[in-house]
């Protein structure tokens, strides 16, 4: 039976695993698309090839699966770039495939495999009718296997051609992570060992199977604090010794447990500095570890003591075996009862009191987040855009795990949180999706609005409405001329949302929330858009660390 090369990628991609396809489909793009859906992949119509991207990102972080990218040729390529570069700069297992125009005459043609280059990505192509097969197995592969983003790019000619015989594609199988050698594994626990206030940061490479696990068993062992970047944020719910996120959007008390470690071990963490607030939250004298798979990574962002190259969980497991046998008995180090109290009381944002600045017609957007987080189900999902608002929904609305909490920042460009929700709410579809999102990024990613009402989904959407890019508002400060090309009139936004098929609330006091209470009573099946008019806050300080950078 004559088969043609996109049927054929289809029909592999889907044999390989492949569950959910996002994408705009045009001519270039159709017909393997179409192979992956009659393979009996899910494909999700997004409204813009930005939001697409976006969304296969968000959901291949929140599923652990290979998520595809469909795109057209050229236009269709270069709309999807800032959710594909947010991708590479995250180490997701995305997996682009797109059509390429061959023929350099054609309106569509670029450097399609330089473009992908350049932000980051691994650019590969499937070559021939008889190649084609293992192009896409190996693709594949370097997705699921070392978790990169891969732009596979089909040139129309080859994709339209019969697939020839050959032989069946190679079995791309992973290799064992590196694990330290024993005198490093020793050196790693002898620090430990010594270490009165250890604490570990997990970051996105501690996320990989079987970590979590070896982490806190070494942690045990060490007598260490548990943090994470925040994109592992929730990983150690549930664990006493837990002190959430390390960075900007630390507690005060987090900030002043993790400055006040002698020992800090980044574990698959760049300890960066946003993580590590530009180095503030590293005492002088402090002692730095770094564990990753990547030894590229290893003090790229500080200087650090010791390096060890391997993998998370492999590393962990073998220095908590060296200590019991060399150093049995485990250690107390910061696991006081003191600091055992301190975390059980004043941990949480939502144990720091504040004055409520709720006004005027506008409503502080602390009490707008603590009053929905005591609203929200546990089993929630919580998405977030980049702004000036971006603390608040990270840090006071609580999440149950890892996979409760969807951060696309790498890059941190403004207008992906709406599309980041979407595709996160499709990887954990048990939980109640709520996007938090300012109403700069909400009006630029509007037009995936209609996807989510398309889709069913009953996200909780929350707009943090300031009527302005906040962030170069408060920066540049009060009276600094050219301002006005970052404020602007008030947006009813609640009445945008109707207008797609949504239900809309404008809120302006933090009582105004009960409303929610009764969407989520009825069992909703259509999205809710908050309105919220916010007050003032000055300025944030996890933005202000950003600009210069």
């Amino acid at each position: 039976m004559t088969e043609l090369v996109h049927e054929a990628i289809g029909r592999q991609l889907t044999d390989l695993g492949v569950r959910t396809v996002f994408g705009v489909v045009g001519s270039g793009n159709f017909h393997f698309t179409d192979a992956m859906v009659r393979g009996g992949a899910r494909f999700v119509a997004a409204r813009h090839e930005g939001g697409a991207a976006t969304m296969a990102d968000a959901y291949a972080r929140m599923s652990d699966e290979v998520a595809v990218l469909s795109l057209h040729q050229g236009c269709g390529y270069t709309n999807a770039l800032t959710g594909i570069t947010e991708a590479a700069k995250s180490r997701t297992p995305l997996l682009v495939l797109t059509a390429e125009a061959t023929d350099p005459t054609s309106n569509f043609a670029l450097d399609q495999a330089a473009i992908a280059v350049g932000i980051g990505a691994v650019a590969l192509r499937v070559r021939s009718a008889r190649t084609a097969l293992d192009d896409v197995a190996r693709a594949f592969a370097i997705c699921r296997h070392q978790r990169r983003t891969v732009v596979l790019n089909v040139p129309i000619d080859v994709q339209d051609a019969v697939l020839e015989a050959q032989a069946p594609a190679r079995e791309y199988r992973k290799v064992a992570e590196p694990r330290p050698d024993d005198d490093e594994i020793a050196a790693f626990a002898r620090l430990l060992e010594g270490a009165e206030r250890p604490v570990f940061v997990v970051g996105r490479g501690g996320r990989s199977p079987g970590s979590r696990d070896a982490v806190r068993e070494l942690a045990a062992e060490a007598g260490a604090l548990l943090a994470t970047s925040a994109v592992s944020r929730g990983m150690f719910n549930g664990d006493d010794w837990n002190i959430d996120v390390s960075g900007g959007f630390s507690s005060p008390l987090t900030a002043e447990l993790v400055s006040g470690a002698d020992l800090l071990v980044g574990f698959g963490c760049a300890l960066n500095m946003w993580t590590m607030r530009h180095g503030r939250l590293i005492a002088p004298d402090a002692t730095v570890v770094q564990v990753d798979i990547e030894p590229g990574a290893i003090g790229v962002h500080r200087d650090v003591d010791l390096g060890l190259w391997g993998g998370v969980a492999g590393t962990a497991r073998a220095t908590a075996a060296w200590l019991r046998a060399n150093s049995p008995g485990g250690r107390t180090g910061y696991r006081t009862p003191e600091v055992a109290e301190r975390i059980r009381s004043g941990l949480r944002w939502n144990q720091v009191p504040f004055e409520d600045a709720s006004g005027d017609g506008r409503v502080d957007p602390r009490g707008l987040s603590v009053a929905l987080n005591d609203i929200l189900p546990t089993e929630r999902i919580v998405s977030v855009d980049s702004g000036n608002f971006l603390g608040y929904p990270s840090m006071y609305l609580d999440v149950p795990d890892e996979y409760g909490f969807c951060f696309t920042q790498a890059f941190q460009s403004v207008g992906l949180g709406l599309a980041t929700a979407i595709g996160a709410a499709l990887a954990q579809p048990d939980r109640l999706p709520v996007a938090g999102c300012g109403d700069g990024g909400f009006l630029m990613g509007l037009s995936e609005l209609e996807t989510v009402v398309r889709l069913g989904l009953p996200m909780l959407i929350v707009v943090y409405n300031d009527a302005m890019y906040g962030a170069e508002v408060h920066h540049f400060g009060a009276g600094t001329s050219g301002l006005d090309t970052v404020t602007f009139p008030d947006t009813d936004i609640a009445a945008l949302a109707r207008g797609h098929g949504c239900d809309a609330l404008t809120i302006r006091r933090p009582e105004d929330t009960h409303a929610v209470k009764e969407w989520l009573s009825a069992g909703p099946v259509r999205p809710l858009v908050l309105d919220a008019k916010i007050a003032s806050d000055g300025g944030s300080w996890w933005l202000q660390e950003a600009f210069g950078h």
